[in-house]
């Protein structure tokens, strides 16, 4: 029996969505406060850890166990080659968005939080077209208006009754524009850093697990060392590193590690289109969540704003019609285009470490060395003659 990765991939991103926002606004709401810097660490370094394990069976599978060496390893992510530096930018810029989730998260309720995190579709196509040089069709700029004016509908007060504080109070409309305002700029963030990215990969010689190994790392260091020691080291020294930790923060440090490897494929098998009926369908469970756990009251003013959402979503990726088969023809064609790219770095970095290797070979792994050169000799051969044809 057959079965598409490319439905099982989007059917994934659904419920990660969906149980990410509903995990972590849970969390937020329990007695016992975890400190959010932690956990984006934890979270950091599991994806880290996932992402290095990926990339290395990867490449594993593509040159040999034998050839395969921890100095290939290290030279595809830090080398000159693998431009790590650039990727500083927006592994920061992602370390700010994943704190400023779990704040938004303690100041609005998850359905709130959802639909409104939707705007990072408009930052992300101004970046685009800025930055990108990218041209907008007008069902696209409809789609943007759309968006826009849905999650201003759905910021009409509905109610959470999570809390004890009157809707109404100076202090619960403080922490919604709170709230609001920790989604603006964590959608600013992960929309410039989503267009940098991409900008990056566009000329990048290095995989998308590699990219993903650099992102987390350095992501880590800092959120380690400023979030964690620095901000919070006073808490974290008198009560501990894992204070606070419960199942349900556990549970929302596995969704957001999972989450960025799931967007990966979903990337590469699944189109716009689709994505966009994916993050639609989040939005619908995330208030089926929120009215039955929650007992978030769902006004018209909010279903008006997610039917905006959810259609300026599907037609923001949806395709011009004349244009379908220039597509198609487009993307075959950048396909191709990447795969020689692709083979061409796979050989740059084969020539590299047979260089590295006649620089640093002795008489006592003279042979050995010849043998792994051989090899990686062939594989250059069978790159170049995949580029001919």
């Amino acid at each position: 029996m057959y079965i598409d990765i490319k439905w099982i991939s989007l059917i994934v991103l659904v419920f990660q969505n969906t149980l990410l926002v509903f995990v972590m606004r849970y969390s937020k709401t329990l007695p016992d406060e975890y400190l959010s810097s932690t956990a984006v660490v934890c979270s950091e370094t599991l994806k880290f850890l996932i992402s290095i394990v990926i990339h290395c069976i990867y490449r594993i599978y593509e040159v040999s166990p034998q050839t395969y060496s921890i100095k290939m390893l290290l030279n595809e992510l830090f080398g000159k080659k693998s431009d790590c530096i650039k990727i500083m930018i927006p592994a920061v810029l992602y370390l700010i968005q994943n704190n400023l989730q779990y704040f938004s998260a303690s100041k609005l309720d998850a359905a709130t939080f959802q639909v409104t995190y939707q705007m990072k579709l408009i930052i992300t196509a101004i970046f685009s077209v800025i930055i990108l040089k990218r041209k907008l069709f007008k069902h696209q700029w409809i789609a943007i208006v759309l968006l826009a004016f849905g999650i201003a509908l759905v910021q009409f007060p509905t109610g959470d009754n999570t809390s004890d504080v009157d809707p109404d109070s100076p202090d619960a409309i403080l922490d919604k524009a709170l709230g609001l305002l920790s989604v603006f700029i964590a959608c600013l963030s992960s929309g410039f850093a989503g267009v940098y990215f991409e900008k990056i990969l566009k000329k990048s010689k290095v995989t998308l697990w590699a990219r993903n190994v650099q992102l987390s790392l350095f992501s880590l260091i800092p959120g380690l060392f400023i979030g964690c020691f620095l901000l919070d080291g006073g808490t974290i020294k008198e009560k501990g590193f894992f204070s606070g930790y419960s199942l349900w923060t556990v549970l929302t440090i596995i969704c957001q590690a999972v989450g960025g490897i799931i967007v990966a494929i979903v990337v590469k098998y699944a189109d716009n289109i689709l994505k966009g009926f994916a993050n639609s369908i989040s939005i619908i469970l995330s208030c089926a969540v929120s009215y039955f756990i929650f007992d978030f009251h769902i006004t018209l003013f909010f279903n008006i704003g997610c039917i905006l959402v959810m259609f300026s979503t599907y037609l923001y990726g949806k395709p011009v019609k004349n244009d379908e088969t220039m597509l198609d023809e487009q993307n075959e064609e950048n396909i191709e285009l990447i795969e020689k790219q692709e083979n061409e770095d796979r050989i740059d970095i084969y020539e590299e470490e047979i260089n590295t290797m006649n620089k640093e070979q002795s008489i006592d792994i003279m042979d050995e060395d010849d043998d792994t050169i051989k090899e990686l000799q062939s594989h250059i051969e069978e790159l170049e003659n995949k580029n001919k044809t």
